[in-house]
């Protein structure tokens, strides 16, 4: 049978621990405070992003995309450690420049078998991407036709988060200076979906309570196949997560919580909830 490697990137937002353990390689990308630079997950830890993040008079993080090189090591490292072929599966090519650098480090491996996928989203949508990906490689189906379903079924993945505010996002780039200025005036608890790589405004209530009950909404409103909770230390994680199970129906066994780290959390700000969702066709 062929042995299939599974890679993604920091932005999916793995427990570097847990993708080690379940032969997810992760490709780390940059994130830099004024004029310190660090590797997501290997310099800087969820925690410590998240630290340094929230201090007083902290710059604000700048996230880059890892070189070619550094997707051609890792790649390098696969094979080497026995694989056959790669599914690599990545955030959004309208969010980063990480499929970019991707498809570059294949080009420099023209003899070997490698997939690259474009997640159309971000953090755990990625991760659930690979491990519906692992568990079509154990049932021994070829890494063209995983890569094939994986980019197919991009299509039903959405994220839903509920924000304290619009500024992360304004500083990040990912909206205009007026759409933030707007959340801030209105003292609004935004809501933004991330749907076909785009990052939109999904809704605006006016309390946290309200946006935290509005993203349970969004989340629910179809038959869910696959949940991901996502936050960014926020303290009603647990409640937020119960809810939406309860709502949903997904079997609590099933959904993975994760803290966003360095790659996506600069966009979104502490204090967040949300989740990242494949809907049933």
């Amino acid at each position: 049978m062929t042995r299939v490697a599974f890679v993604t990137d920091s932005a999916s937002d793995l427990d570097p621990a847990r993708a080690a353990a379940d032969g997810i390689r992760i490709v780390p990308l940059s994130v830099t405070f004024g004029d310190e630079s660090f590797r997501a997950g290997v310099d800087l830890t969820t925690e410590q992003f998240w630290a340094r993040m929230t201090a007083p008079d902290a710059p604000f993080p700048k996230t880059a995309a890892a070189s070619p090189g550094e997707f051609k090591a890792i790649y390098d490292e696969a094979f080497a450690d026995g694989a056959d072929a790669i599914v690599s599966i990545h955030v959004a090519g309208k969010l980063s420049g990480a499929i970019k650098s991707a498809e570059v480090a294949r080009g420099l491996l023209p003899d070997r078998e490698i997939h690259i996928v474009d997640s159309n989203g971000a953090s755990m949508a990625e991760g659930i991407l690979a491990y519906m990906g692992r568990e079509m490689a154990a049932m021994g189906v070829s890494a063209a036709e995983i890569a094939r379903v994986l980019s197919d079924r991009a299509s039903d993945l959405r994220m839903y988060v509920s924000l304290e505010t619009l500024e992360y996002l304004r500083k990040g780039g990912r909206i205009s200076g007026a759409q933030a200025a707007i959340g801030t005036f209105l003292s609004v608890k935004p809501i933004i979906a991330v749907e076909d790589g785009k990052v939109e405004t999904a809704d605006r209530p006016r309390t946290r309570s309200k946006s935290r009950e509005r993203c349970i909404e969004l989340i629910c409103a179809r038959p869910i196949e696959r949940l991901a909770i996502l936050h960014t230390m926020a303290p009603d994680v647990d409640e937020f997560r119960d809810e939406v199970i309860r709502r949903s129906g997904v079997d609590p066994s099933t959904v993975m919580v994760s803290v966003v780290g360095p790659s996506v959390g600069p966009h979104l700000g502490p204090g967040c909830v949300g989740a990242a969702v494949l809907y049933k066709r």
